[in-house]
């Protein structure tokens, strides 16, 4: 299961509509160690006045890499914490998470490109 939700946020859902401050809440008690790893990455972006910033960590247990998987890979949950810190999110390699500020479209391009994706390769990556 992706998220713990709690009881008031599934009575939202079942009624319509879920505020996004109780989807993001849910998100980031479900998913903490994901959730920092974005934040912090979107935090120092936005600190930096970039255009991109890259967290390369490597999660230490498989919980960890399993929250970072379930974060990026839902398009709505992804999308949410996009809003929430006003950055572009893109995903690399089971563990490279970029955060782009909004006009950053060339490097968010070749970010998700083919040619940064074989580059990425890593033999101790093989089975992440």
């Amino acid at each position: 299961m992706s998220l713990t939700v709690p009881q008031a946020l599934l009575e939202q859902a079942q009624q319509g509509t879920i505020k996004e401050e109780d989807f993001l809440a849910c998100i980031q008690t479900s998913l903490p160690y994901a959730w920092s790893v974005v934040a912090g990455t979107a935090e120092k972006l936005n600190a930096n006045g970039g255009v991109v910033e890259v967290n390369e960590d490597v999660p230490q247990t498989d919980e960890e890499w399993g929250q970072l998987f379930r974060l990026m890979a839902s398009d709505s949950m992804r999308a949410a914490v996009e809003r929430k810190f006003g950055v572009r999110l893109a995903f690399q390699n089971c563990c490279k998470v970029g955060a782009f500020a909004p006009g950053a479209t060339s490097e968010y391009e070749e970010f998700t490109s083919m040619r940064a994706q074989v580059l990425n390769q890593k033999p101790e990556l093989l089975n992440c």
